[in-house]
């Protein structure tokens, strides 16, 4: 079997997303982008207040899109934030507007000239997306990004616990590429 260009491209981990040394990091933000819980607030305690200050000069962001700002007190150069969609059942969008997540923050890393960027697992936590529908789309994402950028050295998914990692690698072994 063939193996895909982007296979040694993407990565998956376990870890903390806050301690990536990567262009971006993404953060699964809120529409204000000014804090939160899970990793958007962990992002925003880790890089300082220079985030939230600069958050503040964006006026927000609605879902599916994503801004870029400076990275501060991370060891990412710069935070991409992306509103991911609630679940409300599936029949509400909640899988495209998840896409175009992914998809609007690859459009700020070719436009930035980003070389490598690490993604949380967006709206999984407190917006409730099922990890094992989410895992698929980010993927998919992921691998057409890798695809169409050849600036593009390393995609890092950072997963928080072991079961997301399964659940990712699992996804990324359906999908016909071999699980790193």
């Amino acid at each position: 079997m063939t193996q895909n260009p982007t296979d040694d491209r993407l990565v998956l981990t376990q870890g903390n997303l806050t301690q990536v040394a990567a262009d971006a990091i993404v953060n699964a933000a809120n529409t204000s982008l000014l804090g939160g819980g899970g990793v958007d607030g962990a992002i925003h305690r880790a890089a300082g207040p220079g985030l939230l200050a600069e958050c503040r000069t964006l006026h927000g962001c609605p879902t599916g899109e994503a801004r870029i700002t400076g990275g501060y007190h991370l060891p990412a150069r710069h935070v991409i934030h992306t509103v991911g969609p609630v679940w409300q059942g599936g029949h509400r969008g909640e899988r495209g507007t998840l896409a175009r997540c992914y998809h609007s923050v690859f459009e700020l890393v070719e436009r930035h000239g980003l070389r490598s960027v690490a993604f949380p697992s967006i709206s999984t936590g407190a917006y409730r997306f099922p990890i094992s529908e989410a895992a698929p789309i980010a993927l998919r994402e992921m691998r057409a990004a890798l695809a169409r950028l050849p600036q593009l050295e390393r995609v890092t998914v950072v997963l928080f616990s072991a079961a997301d990692l399964d659940v990712y690698r699992q996804a990324l072994a359906t999908a016909g590429v071999p699980t790193p």
